[in-house]
């Protein structure tokens, strides 16, 4: 008895789902809108038409935001029967019940004229609030800060009650207190005033200060509570500027330390191993800077879809072709004048006007453009202000990596062991069986392939021309003497220190007095004390 009750209730289970999977499966019927509502678009009143895309500006619906858009793009017909489509070719999408439709011989397009694409532009703002997309909100949000219609507050306010996403709550506050600063209660007012003060941004400063004007003309803020918060506000954004003028300062003068750093590391080797005033040593620069252009010619030639890696190609390029020039100089000029630095300035100066003949003859004495591959293009925005560039910050850290591998050259190679052996005291290294001659020759093509990837750097920032070195030369000579000769830490702290100096005095003296400042302090610092930050060891020294 028991298993005929089992048997009953299972088959009446079975045919209940065989009759439920067909309602299952069948899909929801689309969501439409209120034909009351888009009756008037197919009229021929434009007070209607614009009463009509207002309210569907403030649905939160997706339908609402497709019947604008549509509009907006002459693909909304009407029908005889007042039936209003959105038509995509031979289909179409009934906007009232969500149904697709064959698109009707007869039917035709709604018309608009520019008030219309206005409002319809200002309604799909407010409809695309309610997007999936947060990216959409943000800007529909900030689209909507530029509005100065009273009636779209209680629609902001009721997108700003349902947001979740930090930023377009942000931006969606703004665009309520733009609004709420035309108020009629002087509390609201002075919600607003303090909320665009917190955001920090300048765009607001003129209102902010038209607000908080005492004197010198009619007050535009009857309420003093108000005027007084406006002027706190202006405070903060005030402070706010401030902190992104010095955090940008700081950045930019990293930046440029970070290059100054890399054009003077090979010339702290050889300057400090070698006493050699190498005024060549810029053109060296500019050498790897044309190489890289040459790379990325070659690359756009023969592999335009690696074209966001021709920069680590042109590196290991850039430190070979550079160093194969400065171990040649090496060899058949500087090594016949050691010891007579008067002799090896004019020789090398001499050298420096030849190559940049020869980049004219090659390459035209006109700039070439070096572009950023595109993982090095943008940048990161911090503080609502300052951006941070992916090609300055890539060119920080591979300066600080390039610093390393000298390090570690220096201190754990055999030839590194000779460089400082010889720095220490020339005479006896030789006597002991070190190939003086042989390391110098080294160690100038060490310091001349970085100068090359310093050249790889600048090209990333700007333009390359035939004159790129000749502006880095007497920095980086500064950069050699006051870090002290032949010693790296001297040499990172010099660059560093004097690039951040250098932007930090150029928004008040200018470009070129904020040089003649720092040559000057150099030169002051020098004479107290002429061995550089930090003196070099060995019985050279004495």
């Amino acid at each position: 008895m028991r298993i005929a009750a089992i048997a009953h209730f299972l088959r009446r289970f079975l045919l209940g789902w065989l009759l439920a999977m067909p309602l299952l499966s069948a899909p929801a019927p689309a969501a439409g809108l209120d034909p009351a509502l888009l009756a008037p678009l197919t009229g021929d009143d434009t007070d209607a038409k614009l009463r009509a895309i207002a309210a569907l500006g403030q649905l939160p619906d997706p339908g609402a935001a497709a019947v604008l858009q549509a509009l907006g793009n002459d693909q909304l017909y009407a029908t005889a029967e007042g039936r209003v489509l959105i038509g995509d070719g031979a289909r179409a999408t009934d906007a009232a019940t969500g149904a697709a439709v064959d698109l009707p011989a007869e039917a035709g397009a709604i018309s608009i004229n520019n008030r219309l694409r206005r409002a319809i532009e200002a309604a799909l703002a407010g409809s695309r609030l309610y997007s999936a997309d947060a990216r959409e909100r943000l800007a529909a949000a900030r689209r909507l800060q530029q509005t100065g219609d009273p009636a779209r507050l209680p629609m902001l306010e009721k997108a700003l009650a349902a947001e979740k996403h930090d930023e377009v709550r942000g931006a969606l506050e703004i665009a309520v207190a733009n609004l709420e600063l035309k108020s009629a209660d002087p509390k609201v007012r002075r919600h607003a005033v303090e909320l665009l003060g917190r955001t920090g941004n300048p765009a607001f400063r003129p209102t902010l200060a038209a607000i908080a004007q005492q004197s010198g003309g009619p007050q535009t803020e009857p309420d003093a509570a108000v005027r007084e918060a406006a002027s706190h506000a202006l405070r903060q954004i005030d402070r706010h500027l401030a902190t992104i003028e010095w955090a940008g300062n700081l950045f930019y003068g990293i930046s440029l330390g970070s290059v100054l750093l890399l054009a003077a590391l090979g010339l702290a080797i050889t300057f400090g191993l070698m006493g050699v005033i190498n005024m060549a040593h810029g053109e060296l620069l500019m050498i790897g800077a044309y190489v890289t252009y040459v790379a990325q010619t070659l690359f756009r030639a023969w592999l335009p879809g690696w074209m966001d890696w021709y920069v680590l190609a042109a590196l290991p390029l850039a430190f070979i072709v550079t160093a194969l020039v400065g171990m040649a100089l090496e060899r058949t000029v500087i090594r016949w004048l050691y010891g007579r630095p008067l002799e090896t300035l004019l020789a090398t100066w001499g050298i420096s006007l030849m190559l940049m003949q020869g980049v004219r003859t090659l390459f035209g004495a006109q700039n070439v453009e070096v572009g950023n591959p595109g993982w090095m293009s943008g940048g990161i925005t911090v503080l609502d202000g300052l951006v941070l560039t992916y090609n300055r910050l890539v060119i920080i850290g591979f300066a600080l990596f390039v610093v390393f591998l000298v390090w570690a050259l220096l201190n754990h190679t055999r030839l590194g062991l000779f460089v400082r052996a010889i720095t220490q005291n020339r005479r006896m290294a030789d006597c002991v069986g070190v190939p003086t001659g042989r390391v110098d020759m080294l160690a100038f093509g060490l310091g001349s392939g970085i100068a090359g990837l310093a050249g790889v750097a600048l090209s990333q920032l700007g333009n390359v021309g035939p004159d790129l070195g000749r502006a880095y030369i007497v920095d980086s000579f500064m950069v050699v003497v006051l870090g002290g000769v032949g010693q790296l830490a001297g040499t990172v702290i010099a660059a560093l220190g004097l690039g951040g100096v250098n932007k930090f005095l150029e928004p008040y003296a200018g470009a070129v007095m904020a040089k003649i400042t720092i040559l000057a302090l150099i030169v002051l610092f020098v004479q107290k004390r002429p061995q550089g930050l930090f003196a070099p060891r060995g019985r050279s020294v004495e």
